[in-house]
């Protein structure tokens, strides 16, 4: 018996050892992106233009994994239940990691159980109607929703899953207006857009890029308006949603970055963070977002991190309550 302390001792600092090690050979396998929506969304789209330069940094595969339903949470949820060891990334927003776990009782993961690693892009939002949608701008739109409202048949819209950020605008823009409206939760922007083009949504509060602008050039979809104080660079013809008293000052946008399980070591942390930070300044990567609308965010120190993802959480954590969110 008195073997066993020793030999538990010499196992201990093996291991001990091993974890520089490990993490001074990072990455030694391919790395895996995980988006937590269908394929063809814009998150998709995004992860498709990072692995590649990623890779690059890397110098190992950086593999896309798209996992979609309960508003991300399964997707974290895969990330949290693999090892604490880098080779896992998880292409994230407030979305699925500050919102999910408020709207949905079977969601058991929460905010700190994540570290934000690096802060990618911020996306321009806009609202994006169904081209058999009768109103065109913010203030023919909200007269719509208020005659349908009195009529018992309510404008509907689409967001990613109960408690997403786009449930949230949803359910606001509604309070704002001071009517019903029917929310339709989707596993991804894919989907949703498959019934914009179809006509069984009429409204989806969306981040968007060059493809929803294609869309509606062509006549399939429509900009309402957009959720800023001024036209924004890829849709300059489409009103703010200024336009309608009842929405003045409802202007949003939404981050994506890349996210690690806590408790990752250090020396993993600060490898993806060089990384990521030089995806950052790729003029591929750059010409890619700027094409698809989304401008790239500054890039973060990684002690800037924390307290970046903090102020998130506090900001999305008090939209969830002034609309009395509960989980369900």
């Amino acid at each position: 018996m008195k073997l066993l302390k020793p030999l538990g001792l010499l196992l201990s600092m093996a291991m001990a050892a091993s974890a520089p090690a490990q993490a001074q050979n990072f990455p030694s396998k391919p790395v895996t992106l995980m988006v937590p929506y269908p394929a063809g969304g814009l998150s998709d789209l995004i992860a498709r233009k990072v692995n590649v330069a990623l890779s690059a940094e890397l110098k190992q595969p950086v593999i896309i994994e798209n996992l979609g339903g309960a508003g991300g949470a399964i997707a974290a949820q895969k990330v949290l239940s693999a090892p604490a060891d880098g080779y896992y990334l998880f292409q994230g927003s407030p979305n699925e990691l500050i919102l999910a776990p408020l709207a949905m009782k079977a969601v058991k993961h929460k905010p700190e159980d994540f570290r934000l690693i690096q802060r990618m892009a911020l996306a321009p939002m806009a609202i994006v109607a169904s081209s058999k949608f009768p109103a065109n701008n913010a203030q023919e739109m909200v007269a719509e929703i208020v005659k349908r409202a009195k009529a018992g048949n309510p404008v509907n819209y689409a967001s990613v899953g109960t408690g997403s950020f786009y449930h949230l605008l949803g359910e606001e823009m509604a309070k704002k207006i001071g009517v019903d409206m029917l929310h339709v939760p989707y596993k991804g922007g894919g989907p949703i857009l498959q019934d914009l083009l179809g006509g069984q949504i009429d409204l989806f509060i969306t981040p968007y890029g060059a493809p929803h602008v294609a869309m509606a050039k062509e006549g399939k979809t429509k900009f309402l308006a957009a959720l800023s104080p001024q036209p924004q660079r890829l849709i300059p013809d489409v009103p703010t949603v200024d336009q309608a008293k009842a929405l003045k000052g409802f202007y949003y946008t939404i981050s994506s970055g890349y996210y690690v399980k806590k408790g990752t070591p250090e020396p993993i942390v600060e490898a993806l963070h060089r990384a990521l930070t030089k995806v950052m300044f790729d003029a591929d990567f750059r010409n890619t977002m700027t094409a698809m609308g989304q401008d790239v965010g500054e890039a973060l120190r990684l002690d800037q991190t924390a307290q970046v993802y903090a102020d998130e959480v506090k900001l999305y954590q008090g939209i969830a309550k002034s609309i009395k969110l509960e989980a369900q």
